[in-house]
């Protein structure tokens, strides 16, 4: 195994952008440019939300991140009274006067959609298809109507005005997911959807190669066991880019060699690629396992 020291440590987070990616962060931009909301829908692990954040950088505003999930609702997104603020005044200023005023009044704290529109951020809506769509209809007014409505709020106006620089861009994972929504038609119909899909094994090779710092020839062989994996479920999805990057980053780490005749190396596909694979193939344990090592041996690494 090969490392390439003379990189600094990668922050796997980041976004690799190689020529194909650029193009569609630029396509996109352009989109949101025009005032029409982004939406990257795929399957997990193919970099939706990376790409949603490295496009929300380029509008150089603010950003607001929200995680879609079944309990998400009207007050987290709009806002809430938290309580109660009480206030005492005390007036001694004359010897025998004594006044007192006191009064209470409820907080009010804005929700992150709210805080959103009303200054302008790029909102990040991730897996929006985990929230309930009675939930996601507050989007329909503020993409149709350019106003948030601020139902059961209690406050003295009835909506907000979406601020001109607000923008919103949402992933989501397709219909087939398990926890997934079925998005109203009303609101797809107002998005620019664009799929999302693994990428081919050399291009998920130079994104391995890049964030373990690993050399191109490993790399490639890592991402091509994957493939490979991924080819024997017959819906597509399969081990993600993930995979790839945690057998590369755990095998630098715990210094065992990209080898698919190497039992350590085995162990460690296994342990990262065997629950997928399972709901995958939807077979035994063991005829999973079988598998995953016949992807394994079948490995090789090619020197440049």
């Amino acid at each position: 195994m090969t490392v390439l020291t003379n990189h600094k440590k990668k922050d796997r987070r980041a976004l690799i952008q190689d020529d194909e990616t650029k193009e569609l962060l630029s396509r996109s931009l352009q989109y949101l440019k025009s005032g029409y909301p982004v939406h990257y829908i795929g399957p997990s692990g193919a970099g939706k939300t990376s790409l949603a954040l490295a496009l929300a950088k380029k509008r150089n505003r603010p950003v607001m991140l929200i995680h879609g999930n079944h309990e998400l609702n009207n007050k987290d997104l709009i806002g809430d009274f938290t309580g109660y603020t009480s206030k005492k005044v005390v007036d001694q200023y004359v010897r025998s006067v004594y006044k007192k005023d006191e009064s209470v009044t409820e907080t009010w704290r804005d929700g992150r959609l709210l805080e959103a529109v009303k200054n302008g951020y790029t909102l990040v809506y991730d897996e929006f298809t985990r929230s309930q769509p009675t939930t996601n209809n507050l989007f329909l007014s503020i993409l149709e109507e350019g106003i948030l409505p601020l139902y059961g709020s209690k406050l003295t106006e009835p909506f907000i005005r979406v601020h001109p620089a607000f923008s919103v861009i949402f992933t989501s994972n397709p219909a087939e997911y398990a926890g997934v929504y079925r998005t109203q038609d009303a609101l797809l119909d107002r998005l620019i959807t664009i799929n999302v899909d693994y990428k081919d094994p050399e291009r998920e090779a130079l994104i391995v190669s890049e964030k373990a710092n690993l050399v191109i020839s490993e790399a490639r062989a890592v991402t091509s066991m994957i493939s490979e994996l991924r080819s024997h479920c017959s819906n597509g999805y399969g081990p993600s880019l993930r995979a790839s990057i945690m057998i590369a980053t755990l095998a630098i780490e715990s210094d065992i060699p990209i080898d698919g005749q190497n039992a350590d190396f085995q162990r460690l596909c296994l342990d990262i690629t065997a629950h997928t694979m399972s709901e995958c193939l939807e077979e035994d344990q063991e005829s999973v396992e079988k598998v995953i090592r016949d992807a394994c041996e079948n490995m090789k690494v090619v020197e440049e």
